[in-house]
């Protein structure tokens, strides 16, 4: 049977090259939460399709780093934007 439900998309994505993190918004009762997916994008020999994975090689763990980094960098910077709308 074929899943004919809509996916959710992520509100912001983060990519250097071949790593990428998917921000995702979650409404709770309790505010706004954000959660994030890692994976790293390579295109498969056999098919030569685009593929993703959340395996990373030793030589993706600092870029694996940074993308987390400016994930978090955006998560914090959603929360400081709301608080200015709010106080204002």
């Amino acid at each position: 049977m074929e899943d004919t439900m809509p996916k959710d998309k992520p509100i912001h994505e983060v990519r250097l090259g071949a790593i990428k993190a998917a921000i995702w918004k979650n409404d709770t009762a309790n505010g706004v939460r954000y959660n994030v997916t890692l994976s790293r994008i390579y295109k498969d020999r056999e098919d030569n399709q685009w593929k993703s994975t959340d395996s990373f090689g030793r030589d993706d763990l600092l870029v694996l780093a940074k993308v987390a980094d400016l994930s978090h960098t955006w998560i914090h910077q959603q929360g400081q934007e709301t608080e200015e709308r709010v106080s204002q």
